[in-house]
Parts: structure tokens; sequence; C-alpha cells
């Protein structure tokens, strides 16, 4: 299976310690970018979860956002003051403000948002961290699931691509043959125009140099290998973003060789329909992990 980077997942959970809501959003990257937001009582928790996020996730800009509301009846027991910092703390605000002409003073939501004022009780914030731990991996496997379904949408989608290149490609192939009739019976008329006798070594000599011109079978059989290479890949799944942008990008460059060479306008519409589908699958392929 091939994967997107690009989805959405939202967990709710009601536990004894109160609500916990995550949201994990994924978007395109060229690496694995993860901005985990937390609050403070969860804390901890923000190296574990960095880490549980690399292990299921490879490539994307992943932002994670965990809300937790406390039950009621649950502040009281689970967070306390340290009533010694807060003391400390208003004794300073006090002492700093007889030193300004127009003090204001500290408000206690002030005093909260210092770090270590207000604490939480070791065995209610274990509990909880576990729930939070638990309703994080819910949502990872939630998001996996819809990069999933997004990524096989993607995988059809290029499929469908590729015969669509591999038709144009028979339709280089039949026309090729024809193409070196129709230079001669030009070249021959020409003459004819002109009522000039044409050497047949001259002539096979112009053929030969005009068949240099225009030789794209290594073009063709590039073109075809490298179709082959992205179906396999696209069978065999995983990680396959990168590979699949090398390849497209070769064959885009197989598709431009063919149409400079081409002196046929079969042949140059195929190799323009060609890049306009390779283009197409480019821009999709940035989304794939």
């Amino acid at each position: 299976m091939i994967y997107s980077m690009t989805a959405f997942a939202r967990t709710q959970h009601q536990g004894e310690q109160g609500s916990l809501v995550c949201e994990i959003r994924s978007i395109n990257h060229r690496y694995l970018e993860i901005s985990l937001h937390l609050p403070e009582v969860l804390r901890v928790l923000e190296m574990p979860m960095r880490e549980h996020i690399r292990d299921v996730l490879k490539r994307g800009k992943i932002e994670c956002l965990i809300r937790y509301q406390p039950g009621a009846g649950t502040e009281n027991s689970l967070f306390t003051v340290n009533t010694s910092l807060a003391q400390a703390l208003c004794n300073a605000c006090e002492q700093i403000g007889s030193f300004m002409k127009h003090p204001t003073s500290a408000s206690p939501s002030d005093i909260l948002r210092f770090p270590g004022v207000l604490e939480t009780k070791e065995s209610d914030s274990g509990k909880l961290q576990g729930e939070a731990m638990q309703v994080l991996q819910k949502t990872l496997q939630d998001l996996l699931a819809a990069r999933g379904r997004e990524g096989e949408e993607l995988k059809h989608l290029f499929l469908q691509r590729m015969d669509l290149i591999q038709q144009e490609l028979g339709k280089v192939r039949e026309r090729l043959p024809n193409v070196m009739v129709e230079q001669r019976e030009r070249l021959l008329k020409r003459f004819n125009d002109v009522k000039i006798e044409l050497d047949p070594g001259r002539l096979e000599q112009e053929m030969v140099m005009y068949a240099q011109k225009i030789d794209i079978a290594e073009e063709i059989d590039r073109t075809d290998t490298h179709v082959g290479e992205i179906r396999r890949i696209l069978k065999h799944g995983g990680q396959v973003g990168r590979r699949l942008d090398f390849l497209l990008q070769e064959l885009n460059r197989e598709a431009n060789t063919t149409g400079s060479k081409s002196t046929d306008s079969v042949i140059t519409h195929a190799a323009v329909e060609m890049k306009v589908l390779i283009e197409q699958v480019r821009e999709q392929v940035q989304n794939i992990e």
C-alpha cells in the first residue's frame, strides 16, 4: 500500500481524569516535521509522543494538538499549588512594585503561569498520561488509515496515466516505420519536380543520415522501462514518493527528447500528450509518502 501525506484525524476520549481531544493534521513535506502542542500537565510526554509519531509516520508536515479538560471534581485531586513558591512570587511582585511609580498588581493567573507553581499529583498524572498515549495511538491509526485510502486512490490514478502513456508510446512505435518511407518519397518527389537524376547511393546516404537524426528507439525503450518500473513500485508499496518523483523526471526527459527529434506531427503530438500525462502524475506524487 502507498500512503498520501495529506490527511486529518480526530479522537475524543472521556476518562476518569477528564476529557482528552487529539487532532492530527498532515500535509506534504520533503521530510518528517512534527509540531506538537500539549497542555502543561502533559508536557512530560513530549518526547515519547514525538518518538511514537516517528515510528508510525515517515514523511509529511505533522501538526498534533492535544487538549485536556479536567472532569468535574477532579481539579482539586489532580492539581496542587506549590504554596511556598507562590508566596515567594507574590513577595517578589510586591518588592518590584515598590520601585515603580505606577505599579500594577499581579493577578492569580499570572502567578499560576509561572513554571512549578501548579503541580500534578504523581498517581493521578500517571493515569492521565497513559490515557493520553492511548488517545494519540488511536488518532495516529485513524490518520494512517485515511492516508492509506487517499494513497490507494492516487495509485489508481497513476496506473491509469501509465496506461495512457503506453498508448501514446504505441502510436509512436506504429508510426515510426512510416516516417522513413514518407521521407524517401518526399526526397524522390523533390528531385523529380526539378528533373534532376538522383544517384541511388546518394539517396541511401541521405536516408541513413536522416534515420540517425530521428532515431528514438532508445528513448522508446527507456520510456517503456521507466513505466514498467513505476508499475512495479506502485505494486510493492511503502515509502515510494521520492523514487516515483525521480522516475517521472526521467520519463519527462525521454518525452522531451522524443519530441525534439521528431519531424512527424503524429509523433510530436504523442510526445506532447505524454508530457501532459507525466506532469499530471508529478503534481500528485508530491503528496505521496
